[in-house]
């Protein structure tokens, strides 16, 4: 099963029009039904808590993984798929955002999952274009995302910690929006 090419060919559907995404919920269910449709002998859950795959929900970033794809016959792991679409600003406090969820990511391939992927929507030129500084620097130059990151804002006191390196490519998806979608712990 070639997921990532499946995830690619769901983000030509929306640029071509044949699918309508207006917030991350929409985006998750409408990627949800298009791998349902897509992958045969696959099973694809939503919201799926780390703990029916018996990971420790101490030891990671999150606790409900957004999409899982499985085997329909088996419960051997296969697939984790983050999501992001944000609609209200807040640039830097979702650019670390975007970096837990790749941090958690690679935690779920470490406990198991044999692929894993973050795919973000970006209608506000803010995530994809501007200061290069900071947390920025790892989604507007193509800086690779890795290391120790600090939160940006507030007290600065929470950081995640990313062991692999990857690089966030914005690339078009319609006159107004972007897409990044990179692949961890492959």
């Amino acid at each position: 099963m070639q997921l990532d090419r499946e995830i690619e060919n769901f983000v030509k559907t929306l640029a071509a029009g044949g699918v309508e995404v207006y917030n991350e919920f929409s985006l998750q269910h409408e990627l949800g039904i298009f791998l349902r449709n897509h992958l045969s002998g696959c099973r694809v859950q939503f919201e799926r808590n780390v703990a029916y795959f018996n990971l420790s929900k101490l030891s990671l970033e999150k606790r409900e993984i957004d999409i899982v794809v499985t085997p329909a016959d088996s419960a051997a792991l296969l697939s984790a798929i983050e999501l992001k679409y944000p609609r209200n600003g807040q640039v830097p406090e979702q650019m670390f955002s975007f970096c837990k969820d790749i941090a958690f990511l690679e935690q779920l391939v470490s406990g198991g999952f044999k692929s894993a992927y973050f795919l973000a929507l970006a209608d506000d030129p803010l995530f994809y274009s501007g200061n290069e500084h900071g947390i920025y620097r790892f989604f507007r130059s193509g800086a690779p995302i890795t290391g120790t990151i600090t939160k940006p804002t507030g007290s600065r006191d929470k950081t995640v910690h990313i062991v692999g390196s990857y690089v966030a490519r914005w690339l078009p998806l319609t006159r107004s929006t972007r897409f990044c979608l990179v692949p961890v712990g492959s």
